[in-house]
Order: C-alpha cells, then structure tokens, then sequence
C-alpha cells in the first residue's frame, strides 16, 4: 500500500522517563541511546516508521531540565523549538500521581499551540492498575488529552494502541522520507552516540556529562571490515585518566560494549579505535558545541 499520509510527533518529556526507549521501541530498531543517567539525549533525533498507508515521523527531544552551561542552554531550545512545529505532542511521565515543573511548562506549551497532545504513561509494568487510575486523574485535571495510552517502552505493551491515536491526526500529503529509513542521523553521529552511551553506563557521575565524541574517520576495507577512529573528548585531565582506565582498562571496556552495537547496527564486522583527549569547559564554547554538532548556526 503506498502511502498518502503523515504524522510528525515530539516526544517530550523530562529526562529519564524512557523517551528514546520509546523511540526505539517504535522504530524497531536501536536509533537512540539509553541510559539510567539523565540528560543522555542531547540533540533532536528523527525515527522514521512506515506502516501501512502512513507515516510515522518521530522527533526525540532532550529531557526539559534547569540548564547549567551553554550545552544545557541549546538541549532546552531544541525541547522547546520541537513542541511547537508538529502535527502532535506526545507527552512522556513517569506512573507518578504529581505533575511536575517540566512537566508542568510543556503542558502549557501545548495549551499556548492548540496542538493536538497524547499524554503516555510509561513504565506500566512496575505499578499496579489502581495506582495507574491515580496518575490519568491528575493529568485529566491539567489538560484536556486527545488522547491517554499507559504503555510499556521496555516491553512495549500497548504500543500497538500508541499507533492507533497516532494515525488519528496523520495528515493527507506526500511521503517524507523513504520506505527503509528509520532515522536521519548518519552513521558517523550514530556511531559517535554509541561509544557514548557505552561511557555514560560504565562512568560515575559527572565524568560522562562533560564528554563529547567525534569520529575522525570510517573506511571499509576490501575484506567487509570497517575501520572506525574516534576520539572522546572530556573536560579535565582528572576525566581523562578516569576514562582511560589503570593500564588502559575502562577504555578498552568501552570500546568492546560499543564495537558490538556498532557491528549490530552497520551489519558487518568493526575495528574500532578511540582516543581521549582533553578540551577544558567545551560545554560553554559555542566554537566547540557547534563541532560536535550541538548548536545552531
């Protein structure tokens, strides 16, 4: 069936309620890290779903947070500028009877637009139903929803009920993107989000925050094996050392966990180096930022 309509969507929400788990959980395939660390998402990624006569363009947005530095600063312009430029909002919580000040500024977002809003209340598999009837009550009292879907990203139980409100607000129109495309980042940047992820789930504290990675280079060797060189880039020489490991250990820790998304991803067999060097305070350097593809020009 060809398709004669479209639905673009932002997920928002605060950080670490499971938006990019979403994400890929709707796609079908890994397009977004994950962690248990908030603020991973930095930059708006855009999953691609084809599915009978529409299509589903998803825009996952950084977690709506108090910035601290030029890098938060662009992380909640993105949320903001992606609220406002869609055919509907979809509004990620936590099962948690409280509506809080993030969650509280995107709802009067999508007050301020008249958009069309689908609030999803995630993680359906840790609470009871009782306590679930708790959380739609409260956000039924902020908000009058187009729609409530409680689901399950991780397991991804009611995402079939996800899709049917969706298509509800498709809009009659040409295809946007291709039948087999599943996101618009490239390879390099889906590579680069990789390793990170990777430091983001094996560094403590503030150490993987403060890190940015670039891939200097990808070539495919004649045998079908690709050669990959990136280089992580931290904030303090002390982060260096952490990241780097006694004898080499944690990044060679790092580079194992993220070799084998990355060959999972590109379908093929990786060789891949990565190098740490250290660039004081990047996260307020506007010439940096924009090199790690952080901001606007």
């Amino acid at each position: 069936m060809s398709v004669t309509k479209s639905a673009i969507i932002s997920i928002v929400g605060k950080p670490n309620v499971g938006k990019s788990t979403l994400l890929n959980q709707l796609v079908g395939a890994k397009i977004a890290i994950v962690s248990n660390k908030p603020q991973t998402t930095r930059t708006r990624i855009t999953g691609v779903l084809t599915k009978d006569d529409c299509q589903f363009v998803f825009l996952d947005t950084p977690g709506l947070h108090k910035p601290r530095s030029r890098l938060g600063d662009y992380m909640v312009k993105v949320v903001n500028d992606t609220v406002t430029d869609v055919d509907i909002a979809a509004l990620v919580v936590d099962p948690v009877p409280r509506i809080g000040p993030a969650e509280q500024e995107l709802i009067a977002r999508m007050k301020q637009y008249h958009m069309p809003s689908v609030l999803i209340i995630n993680k359906i598999d840790t609470v009871k139903n009782e306590d679930l009837l708790a959380v739609i009550a409260a956000y039924s009292q902020a908000h009058e929803w187009d729609a409530v879907v409680p689901l399950s990203a991780k397991t991804g139980e009611n995402c079939d009920i996800l899709f049917e409100e969706f298509a509800k607000f498709a809009i009659e129109g040409p295809q946007l993107f291709p039948d087999d495309m599943l996101c618009d980042q490239p390879e390099r940047q889906l590579v680069a989000e990789i390793v990170r992820e990777k430091m983001l789930g094996l560094l403590d504290r503030e150490v993987p925050h403060g890190t940015a990675v670039a891939v200097e280079r990808m070539r495919e060797r004649d045998d079908g094996l690709i050669e990959i060189n990136a280089t992580i880039y931290c904030e303090k020489k002390s982060h260096k050392g952490i990241i780097i490991g006694k004898s080499g250990s944690m990044l060679k820790k790092i580079g194992a966990q993220a070799r084998a998304d990355i060959e999972e991803l590109l379908g093929t067999r990786v060789f891949l180096e990565l190098w740490v060097k250290v660039k004081e305070d990047w996260r307020n350097n506007q010439y940096q930022m924009r090199n790690f593809g952080y901001e606007d020009e």
